[in-house]
């Protein structure tokens, strides 16, 4: 025999008499066709709760957050009705000035086509459309730091090139360097070389002449960067003085053309009865390696290295020639080495022949500089000429092999090998290469060599 028995409801602590009981009195019509009525008495202590609030005038005003309102559409409002289809008729067609229709590539971006799949439809390489995209953005800080009307219209035709060089640059500087570039006619490639000497000018600070130079004057930073090159060369010689009179030309303070002017008329002239000992001297450059410079350089030296602590046989087994072949530029040597460098094409090591060698050092302070001021504890790299052997100059560096103190070799001066009796070394040394660091610091200068 089977039984159903119902259990009595029991009243929740929250009951709402507002709240419909159909649902109730239908789930128990199941068991009881003619159920008994509720008696439960209302509950005097609680009060009904609304499932809705509407909230009042005065309490929306009275809101911190404002609703939410999308950015305005990047795109021109001439454009902004057209499908994806006529987007990229406009790019096919370059319908309009570059700014105006570069918007378009990344609004197609945003619903699912790719770089590829744009360059395909409209014939715009993914470079370009790079270029394109950044160098409005570019353009449109300049609009909006109020740049003058008549300099941004020379950027309408053409001018996407020039802008997309300056992206690294400040919105103040942006502004400086687009009014130069149009004043000067700059193209490309000087727009690029302007960009780089303003980013990389607040980082040469210490550097000899420096401080002559404006940071605010585009011209400056870029003389800066020449007048620097022009002293990585020897003194006098034909780069020397092309990179001078090159700083001379775009410098535009009178301190900075002063300073230029000095190093220049320096080269052959005769001061206060002074005679002058440049030309006899030997010079070493201390080139202190930027992070990325080596993948900037349009020619880059590859040379054999060999580590201090080796003996100096290791210096005479080194590769002497390393040359490149082919299309490609295959790099070949003579025979097999296990360690390389890779340097940009600097004026030192770019004129070496055969018999260029890198030895690497522990520790700078194995050179003969004033270790009291500017020594550095970190390692460096020694580029010598092994063809040039003779001790010729006492104020030349040469690359020696020592016994004892854990190193096999060390830059001594040639008037210390003379005093010795050596009259061969291992090798000319013609640069030190410093590694590159986030900071910067003072370079040496010739009176900082022992």
């Amino acid at each position: 025999m089977l039984s159903v028995t119902a259990n009595t409801l029991k009243p929740f602590s929250s009951f709402n008499p507002n709240t419909n009981t159909n649902l109730l009195l239908f789930s128990t019509s199941f068991l009881n066709p003619r159920p008994p009525p509720l008696l439960y008495p209302k509950p005097s202590s609680l009060k009904p709760i609304s499932a809705t609030l509407t909230p009042s005038s005065s309490f929306q005003q009275q809101q911190v957050y404002q609703p939410f309102r999308p950015p305005p559409s990047p795109v021109p409002a001439k454009f902004r009705s057209l499908d994806a289809n006529g987007r990229i008729e406009i790019l096919s067609n370059r319908l309009g000035l570059w700014y105006e229709f570069a918007p378009l590539i990344p609004s197609l971006l945003q619903e699912g086509f790719t770089p590829p799949t744009i360059e395909e439809a409209t014939g715009i390489s993914g470079v370009e459309q790079n270029r394109l995209v950044v160098a409005a953005q570019v353009r449109d800080s300049l609009v909006q730091s109020k740049t003058d009307p008549q300099i941004l219209a020379e950027f309408d035709t053409g001018g996407s090139e020039l802008l997309y060089e300056i992206r690294l640059l400040s919105v103040q500087q942006r502004a400086a360097a687009a009014r130069y570039i149009i004043e000067n006619k700059l193209d490309a490639k000087g727009t690029q070389d302007l960009a780089r000497s303003m980013k990389d000018f607040p980082r040469r600070r210490g550097e000899k002449g420096w401080e002559s130079f404006d940071y605010a004057h585009p011209g400056d930073c870029l003389g800066f960067m020449y007048y620097r090159q022009a002293r990585e060369h020897k003194n006098p010689s034909e780069p020397r003085t092309a990179a001078l009179e090159q700083a001379l030309k775009v410098a535009g303070t009178d301190k900075a053309k002063k300073i230029i002017l000095t190093d220049f008329e320096g080269e052959t002239d005769e001061k206060e009865g002074r005679e002058w000992d440049v030309i006899d001297a030997v010079r070493v450059p201390v080139v202190r390696l930027k992070f990325g410079e080596v993948a900037e350089s349009s020619k880059v030296v590859i040379l054999p290295v060999c580590r201090a602590e080796e003996k100096d046989k290791e210096v005479l087994e080194a590769p002497w020639e390393c040359s490149s072949e082919g299309e490609f530029g295959v790099v070949v040597a003579e025979k097999g080495w296990k360690r390389w460098v890779v340097l940009p094409g600097w004026e030192p090591v770019v004129g070496l022949g055969k018999g260029a060698v890198v030895v690497s050092f522990s520790d700078a302070r194995v050179l003969p500089w004033k270790v009291n001021k500017w020594y550095k504890e970190e390692p460096i790299l020694v580029v010598a000429d092994r063809s040039k052997k003779e001790v010729a100059a006492d104020d030349g560096f040469y690359l020696a092999a020592v016994e004892g103190g854990g190193l096999g070799f060390k830059v001594v001066r040639g008037s210390a090998l003379k005093e010795t009796g050596v009259k061969e070394s291992l090798g000319t040394v013609v640069m030190i290469v410093r590694p590159p660091r986030d900071d910067t610091d003072d370079q040496l200068s010739e009176e900082d060599w022992e």
